[in-house]
């Protein structure tokens, strides 16, 4: 019987999608297995987060908060959350890649001597974990177990859906061990960038542009599409290097990772570090007057035509269906 934690991330009160998608899925496990499904929070106020988890299948949620949980701190964090798992030793720790999780994740296996995989798209359970993650750049899968009797798992955003099952979660407090505590660094202030107006590891449509909008005066085209779409707005390294576009907006393998229910690649050719930032995609459009680019060979639908016509003509599409 397993029990399964979920780290439950929030920035300046902002509680993280993926926290939801991961309780979903843990909550699965736990149904057909037996155990349950513990969120865990840290910060001043967890009534929003355990009403949300237990909606989405927690059986219970752990708080900690105090000064040194006000913001984040990856080594306040990875202790409080090391000493969480110390406490109440659950079979598997389940924590976003997102740059916070990415940070957090290994800090805490390394505390705990255990297993740490990275990034994760998939979880199953049968006697023991074993967990599916891409690699080669997304070309190819590997399936995981590990000898540890704890592991701390990266789960991709968007990988698992989101399930809503009306139940509550109680709340409970538990001993961080961070009050009093000298850090070695202290965080003085966050600087958000300029990006998107949506997230974009964890949108649900991402619609993105390269090399084939010509030049950053036209990267509007992409933001209009994803506007109507309510969609997240991407890029590909080469105008990220050209400088046409923030590198916030960069999709590929030294980028961000995304894992949308759609994803819209506008005048991209299809570069390999561009398909291992984004492979994952549950539906992929391609758009490309090449029709011998290799991002149409990855893509479920693809338009081959000139991107300047193709899309003014369905953001007004779209604009007209949605009004």
């Amino acid at each position: 019987m397993p029990n399964i934690a979920v780290f439950i991330e929030q920035r300046d009160g902002a509680l993280k999608k993926v926290a939801w998608q991961m309780i979903s899925e843990a909550r699965k496990i736990t149904d057909a297995n037996g155990g349950e499904v513990w969120g865990v929070f840290l910060g001043a106020d967890a009534t929003e987060a355990t009403a949300a988890a237990g909606n989405h299948g927690a059986h219970k949620v752990f708080t900690a908060g105090g000064d040194n949980l006000a913001t984040y701190n990856s080594e306040a964090w990875g202790a409080a959350l090391a000493n969480f798992c110390k406490i109440n030793n659950p079979d598997l720790l389940m924590i976003g890649s997102t740059a916070m999780g990415k940070d957090l994740g290994p800090k805490v296996a390394a505390k705990l001597d255990c297993a740490c995989i990275s990034d994760a798209v998939g979880l199953s359970f049968d006697g023991g974990f074993e967990y599916r993650r891409p690699i080669f750049a997304g070309k190819c899968f590997t399936d995981l177990t590990t000898s540890t009797s704890m592991t701390v798992v990266g789960i991709r955003p968007n990988a698992f859906m989101l399930n809503e099952m009306g139940g509550s979660a109680t709340a409970e407090a538990f001993d961080a061990g961070v009050d009093g505590i000298e850090l070695k660094a202290v965080v003085k202030s966050i600087e958000a960038s300029s990006g998107g107006k949506v997230e974009l590891t964890e949108a649900e449509v991402v619609v993105s542009g390269g090399r084939g909008i010509k030049g950053p005066e036209n990267y509007e085209l992409i933001e209009k599409l994803a506007d109507v779409l309510g969609a997240a707005a991407g890029a590909s390294r080469a105008i990220v290097d050209a400088e046409w576009v923030d590198y916030s907006h960069q999709v590929g393998q030294t980028g961000k990772t995304v894992g949308p229910n759609l994803y819209i690649a506008a005048g991209i050719s299809g570069a390999i570090q561009h398909l291992a930032g984004m492979s994952s995609s549950k539906c992929i459009v391609a758009i490309n007057k090449d029709a011998n680019a290799p991002i149409f060979k990855v893509a479920d639908y693809g338009i081959a035509a000139d991107l300047f016509n193709v899309l003014p003509a369905l953001t007004d599409e779209i604009g007209k269906l949605k009004s």
